[in-house]
């Protein structure tokens, strides 16, 4: 792809992108982003806009950027080659501010067309190449992660995207290099390398495997996009492996941006029962309840923390209900106390949200300190007419772990199963209460 191509195309791309997101942030929020704003990715000054933003427009706005990655990544890497540049420069392209400078960069360079045409003919993969691939692949991947949650303390998108994108970058780039093979043998090694990668982080009591199972459906189809690239770039460049320092090195840099970005948003979780029993006999088994005899659901059992009864030491605003885990307890001092319709809570302590399913009993990855919060709580009962009732009960949380919109998915799945194993539970206490009463 020739300079002016290149800039051409880019420039159109991003004037076309930009002009159809601005017009539909502002028709559906009636906010403007500026053309300052909006080519300047720093997190901390467009997240206070995004957080406005309703989940289905942050979901779509994500799904529409995709295609462009894509295009912009393909035509930055075609360029690069055209240019008689390494071809490794395409990392840059995801790279905060350094991708403005790489695109102008190869916008003022001439054609020099010294890579490679691609094989005409193409063998499997060698067992030895695979197993090459997949090691190397893989190790850079735990040593990444080692370094983003070990040294950092960040699970950012450098860590969930940005390390399985180099992965599969690398062990294609490995694999084709020497002996080029098809794209489908390719993807099944980038595959491997993402499973040896997650049994790594797992042997060398990095995480536990809860959370590489929860991370593999969003690092799988990554270390695809990056297993094609790289496999591209051995086609044409085979010569340019002395250049993957680049790639490693581009995670570290991202993992250290995202080290200043602002506070996670705090989300609010509801669910809801009705009960056939009336306010008064809800109130008493909402404030405080035995233990919950109904066995934990398959994903609790597996580690995840899950209530068990509450207590509270007291009456009335102020007094200490403690809810208490299957970790440990939730310390809740009552901050609103109108019997029988409300009930507020603040927390002030929490137990871990989880047990790592680990082989080692002494894991405890850094996510396990606060990536998960807890703010506070709230029952709400409305009166039903036959004497029924509607409780609502709500958390308020956050979580700082990216990208958001995935594991703030199964964050609120989580927070739902564990509101409704207690309102479930209430719903059965008082029911069962009120059928005994004389009233009935």
């Amino acid at each position: 792809m020739d300079r002016r191509t290149y800039f051409a195309s880019g420039a159109g791309l991003m004037i076309v992108k930009y002009t159809l997101d601005v017009a539909i942030v502002w028709l559906v929020t009636r906010q403007l982003w500026s053309p300052l704003e909006y080519l300047i990715p720093s997190v901390i000054l467009r997240d206070p806009k995004v957080r406005t933003f309703p989940e289905w427009l942050i979901v779509a706005m994500v799904v529409w950027s995709l295609p462009f990655l894509w295009i912009g990544a393909s035509m930055t890497l075609r360029r690069a080659l055209d240019a008689g540049r390494s071809p490794w420069l395409v990392v840059l392209f995801f790279v905060p501010f350094a991708n403005y400078v790489t695109m102008l960069g190869l916008s003022l360079l001439p054609s020099r067309a010294v890579s490679k045409p691609p094989p005409a003919a193409l063998e499997p993969a060698s067992f030895r190449a695979a197993m090459a691939s997949i090691v190397v692949g893989g190790a850079i991947g735990v040593m990444l992660v080692a370094f983003c949650t070990g040294v950092l303390n960040g699970y950012g998108p450098a860590l969930f995207l940005g390390t399985p994108f180099v992965m599969g970058l690398l062990s294609a780039f490995i694999l084709n290099r020497r002996d080029p093979t098809t794209a489908g043998a390719t993807m099944r090694v980038a595959a491997l390398t993402t499973a040896l990668g997650g049994i790594g982080l797992l042997l060398f009591v990095l995480e536990g495997a809860i959370c590489i199972a929860l991370a593999i459906p969003i690092a799988l189809p990554v270390a695809m996009a990056g297993a094609t690239l790289g496999r591209v770039i051995a086609l044409r460049a085979p010569a340019a492996g002395a250049h993957a320092f680049l790639v490693v090195l581009a995670v570290p840099g991202l993992a250290v941006l995202e080290t200043a970005t602002l506070p996670a948003p705090v989300r609010e979780v509801a669910s809801v029962v009705e009960i056939d029993a009336p306010p008064e006999i809800v109130w008493r088994h909402v404030v405080t309840f035995r233990e919950i005899a109904a066995p934990p659901a398959w994903f609790f059992r597996a580690g995840i923390a899950y209530p068990v009864r509450a207590v509270i030491d007291g009456e009335g605003a102020g007094a200490l209900r403690r809810c208490e885990f299957s970790t440990g307890a939730f310390v809740e001092p009552i901050t609103v106390w109108d019997a029988p319709r409300r009930l507020s809570f603040d927390v002030t302590a929490q137990p871990d949200p989880m047990r790592e399913l680990s082989p080692y009993r002494s894991l405890r990855p850094a996510h396990l300190d606060g990536a998960f919060r807890a703010h506070r709580g709230e029952f709400r009962l409305i009166a039903l007419a036959g004497g029924r009732t509607r409780l609502e009960g709500s958390t308020w949380y956050t979580l700082d772990l990216a990208p958001g919109i995935y594991w703030q998915w199964w964050a609120d799945a989580l927070v739902h199963a564990i509101h409704d194993r207690v309102l479930v539970h209430v719903k059965r206490l008082s029911e069962a209460g009120y059928s005994e009463s004389p009233r009935r």
